[in-house]
């Protein structure tokens, strides 16, 4: 069974733990890089700091007693959008339900928030995670995120909820 735990600042190193996993696993997947959250980066205060983003929600998914996955919503760029960052499921929980869980838990989070939309970003070539957001009702708008340092455009994908205000 999956369980899903809500995070705070205090629960800190579980963050970290899974964040040092995910950009270890899947370093293409992300904007950071894993040595940005290395060395001089990895510090309590960036972690609690990460965990403390004024209107966010941050979430663990947890499958037989181990953290196996996490998501992020944060407030968007503009009012009534929340931005799902930091998404990432273990290789071992792949293909179990964890990504779903964990986008319509943040989903019903962002609809209690009265948001009107959820944007996220996706690198491009990540064929799974295309799947998992499009299985979950987000839709390509094409290559218009941020470019990175390595030239690649982030696609950017959206999904309505029409049942907020």
């Amino acid at each position: 069974m999956i369980e899903l735990q809500v995070l705070t600042a205090d629960d800190w190193t579980v963050w970290r733990e899974l964040r040092l996993a995910a950009l270890t696993d899947a370093p293409s997947a992300f904007g950071s890089r894993l040595a940005d959250w290395q060395g001089e980066g990895d510090r309590e205060e960036r972690w609690r700091g990460r965990l403390s983003i004024p209107g966010s929600h941050h979430l663990v998914a947890v499958l037989d007693g181990k953290p196996v996955g996490m998501i992020s919503g944060v407030p968007g760029p503009h009012s009534g959008v929340v931005e799902l960052i930091s998404m990432w499921v273990s290789k071992d929980a792949r293909g179990q339900g964890v990504g779903d869980h964990l986008l319509r838990a943040v989903e019903r989070w962002a609809r209690q928030t009265r948001a009107a939309a959820l944007h996220l970003a996706v690198m491009p070539g990540n064929a799974p995670a295309f799947a998992l957001y499009r299985r979950n009702g987000f839709h390509d708008t094409g290559p218009v995120g941020e470019v990175l340092p390595d030239g690649r455009v982030e696609h950017v994908m959206v999904k309505a909820l029409s049942e907020a205000a």
